[in-house]
């Protein structure tokens, strides 16, 4: 049997998988904080932006996975 050590290094697939996902988690934390503070936004802010409040409440409403 061959000696995989020689071909295959371990560590830097890991880590770089690790920092990937915490990458992907602080995407998330931070998709549902901006969703959640456009929420508590009011008409008149809603207005200035130039968007309905359709569109405030579609945008609000997306799971955070979602673009």
């Amino acid at each position: 049997m061959a000696d995989i050590s020689l071909y295959y290094r371990s560590e830097v697939p890991v880590m770089a998988t690790v920092s990937a996902v915490g990458q992907l988690f602080a995407t998330w934390r931070r998709r549902v904080h901006e969703r959640r503070e456009l929420a508590t936004l009011d008409q008149r802010t809603i207005r200035d932006l130039g968007l309905s409040p359709g569109d405030i409440q579609f945008e609000a409403n997306k799971p955070f996975w979602r673009l």
